[in-house]
């Protein structure tokens, strides 16, 4: 995996405080954040490396081991592990100076002290090269890092399974998501992640849904609610109203004598359920009833009269 300067993707000194970090992610995430950026793919990418360099730059630990072992920050008590082993392993073979492993010039040969620069370049020299005195070859594999993104769906997206595309560390990755998949919702996409170092498995990617809120319909689990006018005749004679749903119109009755506010159920024409095909939510239709504006007198004398009938 390519070596990823945090602090030069941040434009922060090494000697950043944790106020100067959050200050400068706060900025620089606001002006590359994709809803800003829509048809702008590096845009995307470079905010997606703010999250990952905040991310660890804002943990003192993560930030710790960044700074000492740089891209393989990750593998420090590895590389810590491996290094005390060596270490070991002078000591048993030449007590008073460097150990020498292999023969003639293929062989290698290393003091007790460590500069701490290049851990990864001597990691890979112990377990992935091909050494004599009964060592045999053997790698290092390790796992790639996870990722995580956001995937931001109108509820008419979310409403229907689809094909969906996102684009993640400058990868573009197509998806099928799946109707029903709600708010908040997180799922794992195997080897998406980052690249596993010395042929280790890749990471994993963590997806996580934002639904949007929809001006018409608002959603409570599996099921709908959208709220309805109807005019003052229908509601003290009864009819009949057209109604929106997400799977089409509808005819619904209304009683009559309907008072405002009263609520009815259409079963079957909420949400669908995730993964579950053919199973769906209700939808509550709320009245509102519209009352007449701009009468004439003679339509309030012809009002009074009937009813007072």
């Amino acid at each position: 995996m390519d070596f990823i300067d945090y602090y030069k993707i941040l434009g922060i000194p090494k000697t950043a405080s944790e106020d100067e970090i959050k200050k400068a992610y706060r900025k620089l995430a606001r002006k590359m954040h994709p809803d800003l950026n829509p048809n702008d793919p590096e845009a995307n990418k470079k905010f997606q490396q703010l999250n990952e360099a905040n991310e660890v730059l804002s943990d003192p630990d993560k930030r710790k081991k960044y700074d000492q072992y740089g891209k393989d920050w990750q593998h420090a008590e590895q590389f810590e592990q491996a290094r005390e082993s060596a270490r070991q392993q002078q000591r048993t073979q030449n007590p008073y100076g460097g150990a020498q492993y292999g023969g003639g010039d293929g062989g290698y040969s290393f003091s007790g002290d460590f500069d701490g620069s290049n851990f990864s370049d001597f990691f890979a020299s112990m377990f992935g090269s091909e050494a004599g005195s009964g060592f045999g070859r053997r790698e290092a594999r390790f796992r790639g890092q996870d990722y995580e993104a956001e995937l931001r769906l109108s509820l008419r997206d979310a409403y229907t399974t689809h094909k969906q595309s996102l684009t993640v560390n400058g990868k573009t990755i197509g998806i099928t998501v799946y109707a029903g998949v709600e708010n908040g919702q997180k799922i794992k996409l195997t080897g998406y992640g980052a690249p596993g170092v010395n042929g280790g498995p890749n990471g994993d990617l963590y997806l996580t849904f934002l639904i949007d809120d929809d001006p018409r319909y608002k959603r409570q689990g599996n099921d709908l609610y959208v709220t309805e006018e109807i005019d003052l005749l229908t509601a003290l004679l009864g009819g009949e109203k057209v109604v929106d749903t997400l799977s089409g119109q509808v005819k619904v009755p209304v009683k009559a004598e309907t008072q405002p506010g009263t609520k009815i159920r259409l079963r079957g024409k909420g949400f669908p359920v995730y993964r579950q095909e053919n199973t769906f939510g209700d939808l509550y239709v709320q009245w509102q009833v519209k009352l007449p504006t701009n009468l004439t007198d003679d339509q309030k004398d012809q009002l009074r009269a009937a009813l007072t009938r």
